[in-house]
């Protein structure tokens, strides 16, 4: 089934309120991201990094997510499932964990790499960290379990791991930052 928005938005609003809505909407993310070419269709090809709202409310977020060649996002939690689904590129996900005896800091604890039209969906717990090692543009939409932009949260500081609040601002300007250096490496 080819991908329309405004559906895949009011499916993903019929099941938010169910016990199992975050196991429902990684259903219909799999359902979604099996058709890239759909996609491209209904919401473009990806040009530039960014982090573009489909849709948010209090219980539910969409985003498109458009990473940059090379790209890292720092270790991040979202207090919030999450589901992501890459219909371009591939996110390698480095995942981490509390250390027992200091709380506040953070130690590697596995990997996932997520490619083209697979699907992985994210305790609320889970902390991670993204990057697209690829030399083009990765593109996936993810769906959190309420307001990605207002959610208290944390983010790690990548010398020391230690917790820190996460900033919207300054993350969201990272990908600001990757689009300027794609500009200059293409001479514009």
């Amino acid at each position: 089934m080819a991908f329309k928005l405004e559906s895949f938005i009011s499916s993903c609003l019929a099941v938010i309120n169910d016990a199992d809505a975050h196991k429902q909407i990684t259903a219909l993310l799999t359902e979604a991201v099996a058709d890239p070419d759909s996609i491209y269709a209904e919401i473009g090809w990806p040009e530039k990094a960014q982090i573009e709202k489909l849709y948010v409310s209090d219980k539910l977020t969409i985003v498109n997510v458009v990473w940059a060649p090379k790209m890292t996002l720092l270790p991040h939690n979202h207090n919030m499932w999450a589901s992501i689904g890459v219909y371009c590129g591939r996110e390698d996900n480095i995942l981490w964990r509390r250390l027992k005896d200091e709380p506040n800091r953070i130690e590697a604890a596995g990997a996932k790499t997520i490619g083209s039209t697979e699907v992985q969906p994210l305790g609320a717990n889970i902390i991670h960290s993204v990057t697209n090692p690829t030399s083009a543009f990765t593109a996936a939409i993810h769906v959190y379990g309420g307001n990605f932009f207002e959610n208290e949260r944390s983010e790690w500081e990548p010398s020391s791991l230690t917790e820190q609040p996460y900033d919207v601002v300054k993350n969201l300007s990272l990908f600001e930052q990757e689009n300027a250096i794609l500009q200059f490496l293409k001479g514009n």
